[in-house]
Order: C-alpha cells, then sequence, then structure tokens
C-alpha cells in the first residue's frame, strides 16, 4: 500500500478517512460516496471484515480500534459485549452468562460513553452504564472505539467512546434484503424451553432515483438457561470473639515474641491491628431465567438536492427478563454464638462452629422490563464546495423496572426454615465450594419438612429511567487551497440528562424471626426433597458431593397464599401482617445536568524532512449545571425484632426530608493528534489530551439513606454531593503500526492517564438525635451477665430470649431502644469527595495475519495495565482504586475459503476488582474480585449459494465458570455455572 500517494492530495486523504469511518458529516460528492460505500458493502465474510477494520484504524486519527460486520445482518458474535472484548484494551462484564458492559484499558462501564451514530445514549435506567446485552447486532454496521479524545465527540468516555454505526439506506441504493432465523439451544436449561427461537429481518431500499430512501431492522431473541450459584453475601472483620470458646480454636496467623497475632492490618484510623475475618452466610441456589429482547430500526432518508440530506430514524429496545429461584443456607451472628473456628494465616476463617440463626429455605421471583427508545433527525447540507453544516438532534430515553410480575408487581422473596437447631458448621478448608452442616434439636443433619417454618417475605420495586435530549451544530470549513491546513470544524451543542429513580421496599412482613412458630399452616405435601446431583458440578466439591446435599423446593405462589391467609394483622400485628404488593410510598431520586458545549478543531497536511505527516488539533469547552431534589426517609427508630433481625423505622405517610441541591462545573479540555507514515507500511501515532467522566449518579444524590436492616456491624448509610467535578484525565498515547500485507498489520501501543479530581469515598461515624441501640445498652449487658451466670452461652438468640423474659419486649416481643439507659446509634456513613490525582498506564499489542491465499487467517491481541490504584488488601477501610482494572488477551483462528468458514474465538480476562463493599459485608466496605476468566467460542458459516447460509455457533463451549472472592481466596464470595450455549440456523439475503 503507497499511502504517499494519499498524501499528495491531502483534501482527499481527509475525505477517504471519513468515508472509511461512516461519518455523518462527510464532506464530498454524492456519487463518490455511493461509489465508496458499494465496495465497503459487497466485501463479505471474515476477511472482509478484518480488512474493514484494519482499514478504519489506519485511516483515522488517534487511536481508535474497530469491528465491521462480515455482510448485512452479520455481525462477527452473537452479542455485541461479546464482539468489543475482541478490540484490544477491552473487556467486559458478565450478566446471565452473556456480555453485558465494558471495561476500556481498565476503566469500568459509567467511564465509557456509548453513542449511537454521535449521539449520546442514556445508561439503562437509573446509570450512566449502557448494558449491551439489550441491543441485537443485526442492526449494527460497524462499532468504533476511540480511544484517544476528540473535541468534536460528547464528553463521558475517560476511558473510551464507542460508537454504534447503523446502516443509512442511501449509502447502499437498491434493494437488499436479508432475513436470519436461529434455534438457540442453551444446555444449562432445566425449567424452560430447551431449543428458543431468534430471527432477524432486514430491509433496505432506495428510490425516486435514489433520492429518497428506507432502512428497517426487526429482531426477536429468546433464551432459556438456569443460573447456579453458591453464595457468601458478606465477611465481617474483627467480629467479637468468645472469651472461652465451647470447642478447639486452631489459629495459623503468624505471632510475635509474645505469642499475639501480628498486627498485619491497618484500620480506618491508621492503627496497626490482627486482622480475622468470618462469613455472615452461606447460600447456594439455583435461577431459572427467561430472557426475551425484540428490536426495532427505522431510518428514512430524503436528498431533495445533491446537497441535502434529511434522515429521520427510530431506534428502539424492549427487554424482559424473568427470574424464579430457589435457594437455601445459613445465616451467622458472632461474638458468644462461636463455639470453634480455624484461622488461616491471613486470619480468615476456614471453618466456624457456630452456635444460633436459623438455617433457610428460600424463593424468590422478579421480571425485569427494559424499554429503550431514540428518535432523531438529521439535515446534511453542503453549502458550496468549501462549507459543510450538519444540524443533528435526538431523544432518548431507558426505563428500567423490576416490577413487571403481573402477581406481585415487584421482587418478591419469602423466607422457610428453622432456628430448631443446636450449631452450624462452616467448612471451606478443600473443595471449590464452601461447605455448611446443621445439627438440628431433631438429632439428625436434615429437617423434616414438617418442621419447615416461617420467616419473613419482603418485595422490594427499584424502577429507574434515564434521559438524554441532545442538539449539536457543526460546520466544516475546506481549504480550497492546496496548503498545509485542509480543514477547520467547529460546533455547538445542548445537552440535558435527566436521571430518576426510587426504591420501595415492604419492610420484613409476617412475623420475622420463627418466634412464635407456624410451622403448622404449612402442609409436608407442599415440600419437595431434592438432592444435589448435577448441582455446580463443575467445582470441586459440587454436586452429590456437596453438603448439605439436599434442599426443599415449593411452590412460591402456594406459599405467598398460604402466609397471606394466616399471617394476619389479628395474628401478628398491623406491622407485621404479610400482604402482597407494595406501598409506592418511596422517596424519588433525581439528578439533573444540563451542558453547553462548542469545540473547534482543525485538520493539517505537510511533509517533515519527507515524512508526510498529519496533524488533528483541537479544544472543547462544556458548562456543566447539576441540579438534584432530593427526598429522604427519616428515621425514627430502631428495633432488635428477632435474635437475626433489626429493623429500622421510618417515618410513614410520606413524611420526607426534602432539600434541593445544586452544583455544577466547566472544563477545558484541548487534544492533539500526530500521525506520521515513517514508511509506506508503517504509521506512528502521537496522542495527548484531556477527557473526563461524570461523576457517578449515587454520589450527585443531594439527600441521605439509611438501612432499613441495621444488623450489627451494617449500620450503614450514605449522602450525596452535587458539587463534586468531573474525573478528568489527562492522556498521553504512543503507538507503531506496521501493515505489511492487504489484511495483516501488528500494532504496539503505549499509553499513560493521570486522573484528576479522583472520587473517593470516606467513612464518618453518625449519630441521629433520639436514635437509640439496644446492642450493649444496660438492659443488653444485663442479659447477658445473667446468662453467663447460669452458665449458659451468650448466643444472640439467648439474649434476645432474656431480653423478652425480663420484660422488655413489647406486644410483638421486639426490643425497643431506651433512651434512658441505651447509647444512640452510631452509622457508618459513606460520603463522596473529590481527592488526588490517579495514574493508570499500559501497553497494547495486536497481531493480524493472513496466510496468503489458503484460507487460514489469525488475530491476536493483549493489553497490560496497571497503576496507582489497585486494591491493599491489608487495609480496612475504603480505599482509591479503580474497579475492572486488569490484563486481557484475545485470539481468533479462522479458516475461511470457497463456500466455508469457521472460526474459534479465546477471550481470557485476569483476576480483577469488581468493587468495594459486599451486600452484607462490615461497615468498612471490603472488597469483590472476580477470579482470572478464559472463554472458547465457535463460529461456522456455509454458504448453500450466493443468497443462502447456514450457520453454527457455540459460545463458552470449554463451559468456564465464574468465582469471586473478598480480600483473599479464601474469603470466598460467589461461583457461578451456567453451561455451554449453541445455536443453528440459516440466512437468506438477496
Amino acid at each position: 500500500m503507497n499511502t504517499n500517494n494519499f498524501y499528495k492530495k491531502p483534501l482527499a486523504t481527509c475525505v477517504s478517512a471519513i468515508i472509511a469511518m461512516s461519518f455523518s458529516n462527510q464532506v464530498m460528492a454524492q456519487d463518490s460516496e455511493k461509489a465508496e460505500v458499494d465496495e465497503v458493502i459487497t466485501v463479505k465474510g471474515i476477511r472482509g471484515s478484518l480488512i474493514r477494520s484494519m482499514d478504519l484504524k489506519r485511516d483515522t486519527f488517534g487511536v481508535m480500534d474497530a469491528i465491521s460486520a462480515e455482510e448485512m445482518g452479520k455481525f462477527p458474535d452473537t452479542n455485541l459485549a461479546e464482539s468489543l472484548q475482541r478490540i484490544t484494551g477491552v473487556t467486559i462484564s458478565r450478566s446471565n452468562g452473556e456480555g453485558s458492559e465494558i471495561t476500556v484499558r481498565g476503566f469500568g462501564p459509567h467511564f465509557n460513553l456509548v453513542t449511537l451514530n454521535g449521539r449520546q445514549m442514556p445508561g439503562t435506567g437509573f446509570t450512566r452504564s449502557f448494558n449491551f446485552e439489550n441491543l441485537s447486532s443485526e442492526g449494527v454496521s460497524t462499532l468504533e472505539v476511540m480511544k484517544t479524545a476528540r473535541a468534536e465527540t460528547p464528553t463521558g468516555g475517560l476511558g473510551a467512546t464507542v460508537n454504534i454505526v447503523t446502516p443509512k439506506p442511501l449509502q447502499s441504493p437498491g434493494q437488499k434484503v436479508s432475513v436470519m432465523g436461529k434455534l438457540i439451544n442453551d444446555t444449562s436449561n432445566v425449567a424452560g424451553d430447551d431449543f428458543t427461537p431468534e430471527f432477524a429481518a432486514l430491509y433496505s431500499n432506495t428510490f425516486m432515483d435514489n433520492t429518497f430512501g428506507v432502512a428497517a431492522t426487526v429482531s426477536y431473541h429468546r433464551r432459556d438457561f438456569q443460573q447456579q450459584t453458591a453464595n457468601i453475601q458478606g465477611w465481617h472483620a474483627n467480629v467479637e470473639l468468645p472469651s472461652e470458646p465451647n470447642g478447639e480454636v486452631i489459629d495459623h496467623r503468624p505471632t510475635d515474641s509474645e505469642g499475639n497475632p501480628v498486627a498485619a492490618y491497618t484500620d480506618k484510623d491508621g492503627n496497626a491491628v490482627a486482622g480475622h475475618f468470618f462469613p455472615k452466610d452461606m447460600n447456594y441456589s439455583y435461577s431459572d431465567v427467561q430472557r426475551e429482547r425484540i428490536n426495532g430500526q427505522v431510518t428514512l432518508q430524503y436528498a431533495p438536492t445533491e446537497d441535502l440530506t434529511i434522515t429521520t430514524d427510530f431506534t428502539g429496545t424492549l427487554a424482559t427478563t424473568g427470574v424464579e429461584t430457589t435457594g437455601w443456607g445459613i445465616w451467622n451472628n458472632f461474638g458468644g454464638n462461636i463455639n470453634a473456628y480455624e484461622l488461616d494465616e491471613n486470619g480468615t476463617a476456614v471453618f466456624a462452629d457456630i452456635a444460633g440463626d436459623d438455617g433457610s429455605f428460600t424463593m424468590s421471583r422478579n421480571t425485569t422490563e427494559v424499554d429503550s427508545r431514540s428518535i432523531g433527525l438529521n439535515l446534511d447540507w453542503q453549502l458550496n464546495s468549501d462549507i459543510h453544516v450538519e444540524l443533528d438532534m435526538h431523544d432518548s430515553i431507558s426505563k428500567i423496572d423490576n416490577g413487571k410480575d403481573k402477581g406481585i408487581k415487584s421482587n418478591g422473596q419469602v423466607i422457610l426454615g428453622s432456628d430448631k437447631l443446636e450449631k452450624k458448621i462452616y467448612d471451606y478448608r478443600t473443595g471449590e465450594i464452601p461447605h455448611y452442616e446443621i445439627l438440628w434439636n431433631n438429632g439428625t443433619n436434615e429437617l423434616a419438612a414438617n418442621e419447615i417454618d416461617s420467616n419473613f417475605g419482603q418485595f422490594t420495586h427499584t424502577p429507574g429511567e434515564s434521559k438524554v435530549q441532545q442538539v449539536q451544530l457543526d460546520t466544516t470549513w475546506a481549504n480550497p487551497e492546496y496548503s498545509a491546513l485542509a480543514k477547520i470544524k467547529g460546533g455547538v451543542s445542548y445537552t440535558k440528562q435527566t436521571l430518576s429513580g426510587s426504591n420501595a421496599w415492604s419492610g420484613l412482613l409476617g412475623k420475622p424471626g420463627f418466634n412464635p412458630s407456624f410451622a403448622n399452616i404449612f402442609p409436608s405435601s407442599i415440600f419437595t426433597k431434592q438432592d444435589t446431583s448435577g448441582f455446580l458440578d463443575e467445582f470441586a466439591g459440587g454436586g452429590s458431593a456437596l453438603s448439605p446435599n439436599y434442599f426443599y423446593t415449593y411452590d412460591f405462589d402456594q406459599v405467598l397464599a398460604i402466609k397471606q391467609a394466616y399471617l394476619t394483622a389479628d395474628v401478628v400485628g398491623e406491622s407485621d401482617a404479610f400482604m402482597l404488593g407494595i406501598s409506592e410510598d418511596a422517596p424519588q431520586d433525581l439528578v439533573e445536568e444540563t451542558t453547553s458545549a462548542l469545540y473547534l478543531q482543525s485538520e493539517w497536511y505537510f511533509d517533515v524532512m519527507d515524512f508526510p505527516v498529519q496533524i488533528n488539533a483541537g479544544m472543547r469547552y462544556e458548562k456543566t449545571d447539576v441540579i438534584s431534589p432530593s427526598e429522604s426517609r427519616i428515621v425514627e427508630d430502631v428495633v432488635w425484632s428477632t435474635s437475626s433481625e433489626w429493623i429500622t423505622n421510618f417515618a410513614g405517610d410520606g413524611e420526607f426530608q426534602r432539600v434541593t441541591n445544586e452544583g455544577g462545573y466547566d472544563v477545558f479540555l484541548p487534544m492533539l493528534d500526530l500521525k506520521v507514515d515513517l514508511t509506506d507500511d508503517v504509521v506512528g501515532r502521537f496522542s495527548v489530551g484531556k477527557s473526563m467522566t461524570r461523576p457517578e449518579l449515587g454520589f450527585l444524590l443531594g439527600g441521605e439513606s439509611y438501612t432499613g436492616s441495621p444488623k450489627l456491624g451494617t449500620r450503614t448509610g450514605s449522602r450525596g454531593n452535587t458539587n463534586l467535578k468531573p474525573y478528568q484525565s489527562t492522556n498521553i498515547d504512543l503507538s507503531v503500526e506496521y501493515y505489511y500485507e492487504e489484511a495483516s498489520y501488528m500494532s504496539l501501543g503505549l499509553f499513560a492517564k493521570k486522573v484528576a479530581d479522583w472520587i473517593d469515598t470516606t467513612t464518618v461515624a453518625v449519630t441521629l438525635d433520639g436514635v437509640h441501640d439496644v446492642y450493649q445498652g444496660e438492659r443488653y449487658n444485663e442479659a447477658v451477665s445473667q446468662i453467663e451466670a447460669n452458665g449458659e452461652q451468650a448466643t444472640d438468640s439467648a439474649i434476645h430470649a432474656q431480653l423478652i423474659a425480663n420484660g422488655y419486649g413489647n406486644d410483638a416481643d421486639a426490643i425497643e431502644a431506651d433512651p434512658s439507659s441505651d447509647p444512640l446509634l452510631v452509622w457508618s456513613v459513606t460520603s463522596p469527595e473529590n481527592v488526588e490525582k490517579r495514574e493508570v498506564y499500559g501497553a497494547e499489542i495486536a497481531i493480524q495475519h493472513m496466510f496468503g491465499e489458503s484460507g487460514f487467517g489469525t488475530a491476536f491481541n493483549a493489553t497490560i495495565v496497571d497503576g496507582d490504584v489497585t486494591y491493599d488488601p491489608s487495609i480496612l477501610d475504603t480505599q482509591t482504586v479503580l474497579p475492572g482494572i486488569s490484563d486481557s488477551a484475545n485470539f481468533q483462528a479462522f479458516y475461511e475459503k470457497d463456500d466455508l468458514s469457521v472460526k474459534f474465538t479465546y477471550a481470557w480476562r485476569d483476576a480483577y476488582l469488581i468493587g468495594q463493599g459486599q451486600d452484607q459485608g462490615s461497615s468498612e466496605a471490603p472488597p469483590q474480585f472476580a477470579k482470572a476468566f478464559g472463554q472458547w467460542d465457535v463460529s461456522v458459516n456455509y454458504d448453500v449459494d450466493e443468497n443462502l447460509t447456514v450457520f453454527f455457533d457455540g459460545v463458552n463451549i470449554n463451559n468456564e465458570t465464574e468465582q469471586g472472592y473478598g480480600r483473599f481466596e479464601e474469603q470466598f464470595l460467589f461461583a457461578r455455572q451456567y453451561g455451554p450455549r449453541y445455536t443453528l440456523g440459516a440466512r437468506y439475503s438477496f
């Protein structure tokens, strides 16, 4: 390839690059536009897709990678996120066993901006993060990942900006039709259909001498599958240990000269302390999932003159996911409950004998709907040979609602089980999954069906909405003279983003805590005993080897009906009465951002010592105003309702604390891209610039919130801060690319990001006037002394019962705080603040090689990323870290010749930090890590004739599993098993 020829005509170079990238703001004649696009469309298959992606990478300014459709309606992977992970530096997080959100160069989902044809898209519900699993790949022609700053691009992509490009009818004149149908077989499925359908239809045509065009895409997807899970909801650091345990204590922690455990950890006050960690619970579950997705796109284009094109388009998604979960497990409290334990060298309990609390058999059900829509209008006008104007506007919205279950209209859960036990054993000394065993009061390790009792039920409803309204006006001047300056482009834009949501909770219904017992209301016949064969059998210690190796199932609706019939206000009191549904009397969260922006950028072409040089230099200025009218629940008191449950009582009847908080900021973002053709085949790049990402939505909320279930160690709350500044990154990129054959290249890139105004959370101890704590009050300590004086173990169950016996219980046998003798309850409240700078740096390598005309080809890429943002497990406090940072690699090998193509792909991601804070973890916000993950996929296509193609796809054919842990791998958090997924289908195009 001779790039010098392009350099000799600077304007042509600019035009060719823009055409290749399918930018809507092209500056060229209509005939040349159609010719270029026609050439792209006719190249099909894996090789054609890789060539187009390579050309996009080579021709653009800055650092960009892309993935192109193999042909109309055929994207390289069945999921857009799965396709994106093939790009250097991009990794994905998975939901329901498929790719959902992306991390780029270590920066997670909310650090990356997603645009649709250059338009900023809303996140999924009350979030900035875009969920790719809700968008069909059939209506997408190209995915562009811009890793360096661009003045003309909307801000928000500190990690990267991902532009989803859809087909335009006037760019490819004539009639084109493609119809696809396939059957999906998810091997994990148990309750649903073994084979589920997916189909898509694409239509594009032009009329009136190619001045009017219509393009439409519709697709339907359904998948039935099962997720199997082992789970610990949280670990607690330095819990109270018994002074005289009833059983053996084994402690492998290193000791000092006096025989005390070495102070290997640092607490939130900076003190060196020893550490020990215990699991709050241990659960197993399986979820039967039915997922349905409908996507539609319509694009209309009209060119009344050769210089003016009017485009209007609509994109819509309706994704519905129904989940029914069956689970079983144990719940732990500490202190006097602990009989015996074994700690490893890090202080993690790998064995624990714990009395009190309960064992449970749970069921939950919910249906969540995501409804996303975008409508837009674009005017593309070539005023004269030098000036081009483009006006673009759109209104886009994404709603998520987990209350679409027709029966309960919420996310519902019921918990049955029993507290009639002597002790519970937790054991993670062998295997990949922890085991537990319960010694029941019946003298065995199995609970009989007629002993199953009622604990509680609860319902939540958490809808959210994200909306973006945007207007952009761009003007481009192309220099008609032959000079170094080729083009100047400038523009203004106005963006309004509104995000809202609420969180309604029923509280714990049906008299929680097994006291009094209601085992008699459940006929034994409604329970079916199951064994664990085939459950988590990809893990050592799973399947029939699991302990316990049995569990009970029951009909969710039947148990709801029984509870509603028997656990009435007359029986358990009005506040504990079991009823379906949920009050929508919940505080509303709202954040509104308005951003005005202007930018200017220029393109230059010249020689330096006979080296062709191209420069793109620009700047962008933005001013953002933030307003957050918020509603916060008012805490009235906290009661110890049962031995294992603490409840926060909030003021009712819509009584909220209402405040309106305002903030804002402005930013100046310069950028410079330098591209040098070192030889005909070698391209060097240098980019420097600033980019930004706005604060997380939860951080901007102006109000306060406190947990409704303030168990010991988890008395938490949070506050927002509308005055937060955005993350601002100064970026430097240096890369070299060698294009040695038509479809082969190798590249090496180095990058560094220095992020200012990093946002971190601080935790402070807060008390609320009039809110007291039963724990460690005079009455509590009196009960402990009484129990120990009788030579008994002071478990939480025994203390609660003693307080009742001492006459401190109310009518519902709950212990209310006594302001005269109980201390104020201490909450651990987190709030976000802008703190010091952080740095991330790394290297990317990519190789793509075609073996001549043999039909064989391969591609490989790897990313190494590091920085001062990694988590230190020895610090028992929140830390300024970057979740998601990890090394990654991708490999693909294929054969494509004549009518057959076969492709194998492998994606690997190293262990990474998911985030800080565990659902039931202690207040120092312990971490969640994911273990390394590697997945093999396969795709086979055969062209029966020039119109008909049959294909087979296999996803996760190596049956890879997902695993997570806390500070150390011995602090197990989750293990998930899905199984391989296969599809068989056909595509007909004409």
